[in-house]
């Protein structure tokens, strides 16, 4: 039997469902125009948490709640970074060698010897 999960773009909600023993199961990133994470979390009663998050009766640990806001920070911007560089390899690679210099197209004002 799978434990059950829940979606959510707001990492402080996030930050909340790992204080609450949520595990942080992964993190898709959306290209369209900006970059939108997704952070997928599993894990026991979520959808109560959820309900007392969204009610505004959620208490939480302020230091445990900052580590955690932290540990998201720290994954997601390492899971942006090898995402930026995927697509820099996919353009690069896809395009070829001489394509990829930008100055190759301007010397047509320069004289060959």
């Amino acid at each position: 039997m799978s434990k059950p999960s829940i979606e959510t773009t707001d990492i402080f909600k996030g930050a909340f469902y790992l204080c609450m023993g949520g595990d942080l199961e992964s993190i898709r990133i959306k290209n369209g125009g900006r970059q939108i994470a997704t952070f997928h979390f599993s894990g026991p009663e979520l959808s109560r948490h959820d309900k007392a998050y969204v009610g505004g009766h959620a208490l939480v640990n302020p230091v445990v709640f900052r580590q955690a806001l932290n540990h998201l920070r720290d994954v997601l911007f390492e899971r942006l970074r090898d995402h930026d560089t995927e697509l820099r390899h996919r353009n690069t690679t896809a395009r070829g060698r001489h394509e990829n210099d930008s100055t190759r197209n301007h010397r047509s004002h320069q004289a060959y010897r």
